[in-house]
């Protein structure tokens, strides 16, 4: 297969460099991880993107997930330009408020209030001050290799001890909004139990990914589970699932659905928002009613419940409701899973996959891969020529290997077929 040309990519990348720092505006859209420079697409459509080259890719990457009934679903796409036909903003309240409220309420296990904001960061970053503010503590728990949005104060790696005061890995992130946060390793009971032994009637909150996309897929154990739970319960801390990523993804009540956990506090992104710009933190009652204006916790925003965003999360969550994708996609990922391992195991390369519902990563490497330090034993520089060689053949992946990708209802089985002879053909080439 010739190599698709990719000029006008190039071109524009140039351009952009020259207008934004590294030429994009987020930074997981640069390559960095992969080498090269990144494509520059002009549309999606079903489960197809098209760069402006006129290069045309299977995708797997869905808007890092939102696209769970493909690029240009209809009804998201009817309900947007309805939405438009109203107004764009209004900066007051509209009912479509309440009822995307009212879907998020009836969907999720632990929400019993929701606030819209406009992003999954602003959701996380939200959720933590409110914490805090119900309890009246400041330290928080996080896990490495989970991702809650650019927030300052979780924007940190642990310590060599177990579970030290962290320091920021990030320039511009001062050491005192970070001195509160606590980072250990995901599925360590020990650890944690220690952690709140020592501590626990400081700890306002323990936030987590009860599905790990950005150290790739990872999953948390039952015990992890339970001890969470146990040990959040006795200390009166809150405990927060960001579900930004699996939310309505892995299942429609979310991956709490799924483990049967019922956390104090939820945040959620990219499929409630239909793949448009809006983001929800939510949770029991009592806590929720802290906010302003019931409460005194402040948070605001211009255009939170903006009218052209919940036209589309509410379209999307209908949808969802109405006419469940789960069991197909579910079919369709166990397919592809299957396809890309028995690629990898024929070509002799080690590998291991880790996967819930629609989501999932091929770690290069032999796993298991449980937590970070396990995650970052994989071969980086593996993955990125099996990416590069993916895109040689029309299909397009994260670029990283510590992210997930994403089955759409719209990958038919010609689709799942075409990639998993794709990856045999790469493989082979990766020893």
């Amino acid at each position: 297969m010739t190599e698709p040309t990719r000029e006008k990519s190039h071109q524009a990348y140039q351009r952009a460099q020259q207008l934004m720092p590294g030429g994009v505006n987020s930074a997981a859209r640069a390559f960095g991880a992969v080498g090269g420079e990144p494509i520059v697409f002009e549309q999606g459509q079903g489960a197809y993107l098209q760069d402006i080259d006129g290069n045309r890719y299977i995708d797997y990457i869905g808007s890092w997930g939102p696209m769970i009934l493909g690029h240009q679903f209809e009804a998201v796409k009817e309900a947007v330009h309805q939405a438009v036909e109203r107004g764009t903003s209004f900066g007051a309240p509209t009912l479509a408020e309440n009822e995307l409220a009212e879907l998020i309420i009836a969907a999720v296990p632990s929400v019993e209030m929701v606030r819209l904001v406009n992003s999954g960061t602003e959701a996380t970053m939200s959720a933590i001050r409110v914490a805090r503010g119900f309890t009246g503590r400041d330290k928080v728990i996080k896990f490495a290799g989970n991702y809650h949005g650019h927030v300052d104060s979780l924007l940190v790696s642990a310590g060599s001890a177990a579970a030290t005061l962290s320091v920021p890995n990030s320039p511009g992130v001062t050491e005192g909004t970070t001195r509160d946060t606590l980072v250990l390793n995901y599925n360590d009971c020990q650890q944690l139990e220690t952690t709140f032994a020592e501590q626990g009637d400081q700890i306002a909150a323990v936030i987590l990914e009860p599905v790990c996309g950005n150290m790739g897929v990872v999953t948390p154990t039952p015990e992890f589970l339970s001890a969470l739970r146990q040990l959040t319960t006795q200390a009166g801390a809150v405990l927060i699932f960001d579900e930004v990523m699996c939310g309505f993804r892995v299942a429609f009540s979310g991956a709490q659905s799924l483990w049967g956990v019922t956390p104090d506090m939820t945040t959620m992104g990219k499929i409630v928002g239909g793949g448009l710009p809006l983001g929800a933190f939510g949770g029991r009652r009592d806590i929720m009613q802290h906010v302003l204006p019931a409460g005194k916790v402040f948070q605001a925003g211009t255009l939170s419940g903006n009218p052209i965003a919940t036209a589309a999360g509410i379209a999307m969550l209908t949808s969802l409701r109405d006419q469940p994708p789960y069991d197909a996609l579910e079919q369709s990922s166990r397919k592809l899973a299957e396809g890309l391992t028995d690629a990898c195991r024929t070509a002799g390369i080690e590998h291991c996959l880790n996967r819930v519902g629609s989501m999932m990563t091929l770690f290069f490497q032999d796993g298991p891969v449980v937590d970070w330090e396990s995650a970052a034993r994989s071969d980086v520089d593996r993955f990125a020529r099996f990416f590069w060689g993916m895109i040689e053949q029309g299909v397009y992946l994260p670029c990283s290997q510590f992210e997930a990708l994403f089955v759409s209802t719209e990958h038919s089985a010609a689709d799942i077929d075409a990639t998993i002879e794709a990856a045999r053909q790469v493989v082979t080439t990766l020893k």
